[in-house]
C-alpha cells in the first residue's frame, strides 16, 4: 500500500471550447508528445460532425462520451483458489476516463482513411447509440449483469 495519496492533476482547458474535458481528451488521443497534431484532429473531427449532422459538434460529442461511459464494470476477486468477476460500480473520473479510451480505440480501428474521418464517424455513431464503443459498454454492463450473484464478495 502506498503511504499517501497521489496529488490530483488538473488539466488547463483548451483554446478554442475552454472545456478541460476536450483537453483530457486530446491527451489521450496524443502520440509521442504531438499535442498540436492531435488537436487540429479533434478539431477537424468536431467540423466533420457538425457537417453531417447539422448540430453542435461539442454538443454531439459531449452526447457521444455519455453513450459510451459505463457505470459498472467487473474486477476479478480471487476467493478460495477459485476467481470472480465481482460487479462494482464504477468512480465518476474513471467512467470518464474509460470513455475517452474506448472512444479513441474503437476510433482507430475503423476503416476510414484519416484518424479525422475514423473520429467523426466514431463520434457520430456513439452520439445515435450505436457503434463499437457503445457496443463495448453494452457488453460491459452485460457482464456486470451477468455475475451479480457474486456482487457479496464486493472489495
Amino acid at each position: 500500500m502506498r503511504k499517501a495519496k497521489p496529488k490530483k492533476r488538473y488539466v488547463l482547458p483548451d483554446p478554442k471550447y475552454k472545456e478541460t474535458l476536450v483537453t483530457k481528451f486530446v491527451n489521450n488521443l496524443m502520440y509521442e508528445g504531438k499535442k498540436s497534431l492531435s488537436y487540429s484532429i479533434f478539431y477537424d473531427a468536431l467540423a466533420q460532425v457538425e457537417k453531417k449532422t447539422n448540430d453542435n459538434g461539442l454538443d454531439v460529442w459531449k452526447k457521444a462520451l455519455n453513450n459510451v461511459m459505463p457505470s459498472v464494470e467487473v474486477k476479478s476477486r480471487r476467493v478460495g483458489g477459485a476467481t470472480f468477476q465481482v460487479p462494482t460500480e464504477v468512480r465518476p473520473d474513471r467512467k470518464v476516463s474509460v470513455g475517452m479510451k474506448w472512444l479513441i480505440k474503437y476510433a482507430r480501428s475503423r476503416g476510414e482513411k484519416t484518424m479525422v474521418d475514423r473520429l467523426a464517424a466514431e463520434i457520430v455513431a456513439a452520439a445515435k447509440g450505436e457503434g463499437a464503443a457503445v457496443k463495448k459498454k453494452d457488453d460491459t454492463h452485460r457482464m456486470a449483469e451477468a455475475n451479480k450473484a457474486f456482487s457479496h464478495f464486493r472489495f
